[in-house]
């Protein structure tokens, strides 16, 4: 298997519908031998797998380099599994721009045609609320999702495939979760979404963004909850003492999408922050709706309504240069394909499994209700895709 960066610039437009058609016709094929073979919840992690994604797209024939992939792949997966759902216990909602939000109205109309409890509807729903906030939120990278996808099967097992955009550097940024990745008994919805949860992200560009995910984040996620649900007059206190003492206490330079605080003279050396305005009003009255809602931890936290990237920064600020809580700046794309690499890292790929892989989806091409012409050019396209 070949490894290397994973090329994802922006681009607009739409997928002319000759080849979609086909990548409807051939991804079904696939989808339906992958089920035939494994079962559903074996393609909900192939799905979770940024580079088995990413080498779908690519046989299905869509540009390797585009942020089209991800969503066109999805959107001809949608399509053409229409009407085989129940049939295969697969359940795909959510998608690009204005469809990204119908995802819960997808999900409670599923549901209910499946018999599925009130809390288990919730639950699902629940899941697309939070993997997008923490993508938007607990992640900030610059990225704004603009596409999200929940897919589910009949046991509840699901994974989130969703994409972000960074206008100003003209790229996109995919990221995977998976559900049986982050079981948690000890939280009360099962699942641990906050520390580290993603299956692999995607992405050509590293940043520095405020990582709220990773593990060297965690006493900052706890003092910034602690500070809304026992002391949010004085974090409040404490965030417009630093605004106002940060021509004396730092000096700032531009550092991408950031600009890096250095602070002399005390403890704290650095503490990036977004070129902008905080307004005092806006962010005193979210702090104090989210403490009525008396959140028990982060999550809690993060899920409160007008709690955002600008309420969770200053949080983490003052958390930071208060208190001493340094958050991770480390880029979470650096977890990206967490499923082996030929280096070893996390650890070496496994032959058999990529060979059952391969094996999988040239039965997919095979029954596929497309020409012997364009089965013969979707082989060639899998054997790029995996050539060594």
């Amino acid at each position: 298997m070949r490894t290397g960066i994973a090329t994802v610039p922006l681009d607009y437009g739409k997928c002319p519908y000759w080849l979609f058609e086909r990548m409807r016709r051939l991804g079904r094929g696939i989808v339906l031998a992958i089920i035939e073979e494994f079962g559903s919840e074996e393609l909900l992690r192939r799905f979770s797998d940024p580079i088995w994604f990413q080498s779908l797209g690519c046989v299905l024939g869509f540009d390797w380099n585009s942020s089209g992939l991800a969503t066109t792949t999805m959107g001809a997966l949608k399509e053409g599994l229409r009407g085989l759902e129940n049939n295969l216990g697969l359940f795909i909602c959510g998608g690009k721009g204005k469809t990204s939000r119908k995802t819960p109205e997808q999900i409670q109309s599923w549901g209910e045609f499946l018999g599925f409890s009130l809390e288990k509807i919730d639950n699902l729903v629940y899941v697309s609320k939070i993997s997008a906030k923490v993508d938007n939120t607990a992640i900030q990278d610059g990225f704004q999702i603009y596409h999200h996808n929940l897919i589910f099967t009949k046991s509840g097992q699901w994974t989130v495939l969703q994409q972000g955009m960074s206008e100003q550097l003209s790229q996109a940024r995919r990221y995977h979760w998976l559900s049986s990745n982050i079981k948690d008994p000890s939280t009360s919805s099962g699942y641990n979404f906050i520390e580290e949860p993603h299956s692999g992200i995607i992405s050509e560009v590293k940043v520095k963004p405020l990582n709220l995910t990773a593990k060297e984040s965690n006493e900052n996620r706890e003092i910034s909850a602690g500070l809304v649900k026992k002391e949010p007059k004085k974090f409040l206190k404490n965030f417009k003492k630093i605004l106002e003492q940060s021509g004396s206490l730092m000096k700032k330079r531009r550092a991408g999408h950031l600009t890096e605080m250095e602070l002399n003279d005390i403890e704290f050396h650095w503490h990036p922050v977004l070129r902008e305005k905080f307004d005092l009003k806006r962010l005193e009255k979210a702090i104090f709706f989210a403490a009525e809602q008396n959140p028990q931890n982060f999550e809690d936290l993060l899920v409160i309504k007008g709690v955002g990237p600008k309420t969770i920064r200053a949080l983490s600020l003052v958390s930071e240069i208060i208190y001493g809580a340094k958050p991770s700046f480390e880029d979470p794309a650096r977890y990206t394909f967490a499923h082996g690499g030929k280096d070893g890292t996390p650890f070496f790929v496994r032959k058999d499994i990529y060979d059952n892989t391969l094996d999988i989806i040239e039965r997919g091409i095979k029954k596929s209700q497309i020409s012997d012409k364009e089965k013969d050019k979707a082989k060639q396209r899998l054997n790029q895709a995996f050539s060594v």
